[in-house]
């Protein structure tokens, strides 16, 4: 049986191939209980397959049926096994797909050009494909949660690997960082202030509205193109004051200046749901000057003097001096956003911090130097280079928590296989007659 990757239609491209699909691809290619496969569904894969991998096999077809026959058995087992997902999360699903077109395409207007249709008509349309895949998902999570991998079964695997076949890896890096944040001062943070209060009063008299000013002058990269919509957002996933603030506000209501560790905000309350809200925000950040940056690569220089005399531990100063909360987490080592490992090849490393290494040592800290982060916030880095491998072959001892998650999604997928073919007899399937050529028809379809 050949290897089925079940979470299918990743709909990266949805929107323009469904304005490119034409209405006549229509028709029951298949049945899962109480759920129907259409040719188009067929297609549309097909057309994702194809964009991934240009050079497909000629059994893509029969591949592509089989990924789809286990979603539909996975979300039915899971209707089965009273498995919920709410409306609000394929809602936010939903919001933070079409935000991400929005952006993409520039505006809704061009989105609703390219697809043929509103976003309201969008969202309408595939509102129950991502509650399908969502139901999918967390059933195939359930399954896999029992998996484990022990030591012995890594080291098992290993040995199985041919010499010849083993990947070779490129220099891998262990990099911590202490990210220093400029204390801004007085004057230029009151005018930040002021600014965003200019802003307000001629939203509040009515001279301007929310989504101009937000495209005009807010400074959040992530919703400024979008007028400053956030989307439908958890109260519980919002900074302390910005919820405090947000969640005060009546329909269309426009908050007093909220300030935050991002900066100064107005909040205007779109919709409500409970302990939820659909939001739009300006964000008026206070400016580094330059006189700030030198001030903190002064306070940088000492700090690294005090590490370098072993005065005080690495982790000792990220607890105490820096700002950025994420790496706080990994005791400030920079970690894979994809996997969460602190060792990462070169090549995931920002060119910034590449060249940076290339000059330290094993153990050794970096001069301070200026930085901006992802969020275009102008900060001071202080680098420090833990472990440092050449290039090499896998091996146990480099590479052993590589070769552990190969080896457990391997254990993964085989059990996942084994229960979907123990399961299969348990569903009604019907499979098109145009489709019944593929090699494994007869094992999905029922026997009576």
């Amino acid at each position: 049986m050949r290897y089925i990757s079940l979470l299918i239609l990743c709909l990266i491209s949805f929107i323009a191939v469904d304005a490119q699909t034409p209405g006549n691809l229509d028709k029951i290619v298949a049945i899962v209980g109480e759920r129907i496969v259409l040719k188009s569904e067929i297609e549309l894969a097909l057309i994702d397959y194809k964009q991934q991998n240009p050079n497909i096999p000629a059994t893509a077809k029969c591949d592509v049926l089989e990924q789809i026959l286990g979603q539909k058995i996975l979300a039915e087992q899971a209707d089965r096994d009273s498995i919920i997902v709410s409306d609000d999360e394929v809602e936010g699903t939903l919001e933070n797909r079409i935000r991400y077109f929005v952006q993409y395409y520039g505006s809704e207007e061009k989105l609703e050009a390219t697809s043929g249709k509103t976003v309201y008509q969008l969202k309408d349309e595939y509102r129950p494909v991502f509650k399908e895949q969502l139901l999918a998902e967390r059933m195939q999570q359930q399954i896999m949660s029992v998996v484990k991998i022990t030591p012995q079964e890594v080291n098992d695997f290993y040995k199985t690997i041919p010499t010849d076949s083993l990947p070779y890896y490129p220099s891998t890096v262990e990099v911590g960082q202490i990210i220093l944040a400029p204390r801004i001062s007085k004057e230029v943070d009151n005018y930040a202030k002021e600014k965003l209060a200019n802003i307000r009063k001629d939203l509040k008299t009515g001279v301007a509205d929310f989504a101009t000013q937000a495209g005009i002058y807010s400074e959040d990269p992530g919703t400024r193109n979008n007028g400053g919509d956030l989307g439908l957002v958890e109260r519980s996933g919002l900074v302390k004051e910005f919820a405090a603030a947000a969640f005060r506000l009546q329909k269309d209501e426009i908050s007093d200046i909220v300030k935050t560790e991002f900066g100064y905000h107005i909040i205007k309350m779109v919709s409500r749901q409970g302990q939820k809200a659909r939001l739009s925000h300006i964000l008026i950040k206070p400016q580094v000057t330059s006189v700030d940056i030198k001030r903190t690569v002064d306070l940088g220089d000492s700090l690294r003097a005090e590490l370098m005399a072993k005065k005080l531990t690495f982790n000792k100063a990220v607890d105490k001096f820096s700002s950025d909360k994420r790496s706080k987490l990994t005791g400030g080592m920079v970690a894979s956003r994809q996997t969460g490992s602190t060792i990462l090849s070169t090549d995931e490393l920002d060119p910034a911090t590449a060249i940076a290494v290339q000059e330290l040592e094993v153990g050794q800290y970096s001069k301070p130097q200026e930085y901006v982060t992802e969020t275009g916030d102008k900060t001071v880095r202080i680098l420090y280079l833990k472990s440092r491998t050449e290039p090499h072959k896998a091996n146990l001892k480099e590479d052993y928590y590589r070769i552990q998650q190969v080896a457990l999604s391997q254990k993964q997928n085989k059990y996942l296989m084994t229960w979907l073919e123990q399961h299969i007899p348990t569903f009604y399937i019907m499979i098109d007659k145009d489709y019944q050529d593929c090699d494994n028809a007869k094992k999905w379809m029922s026997k009576n």
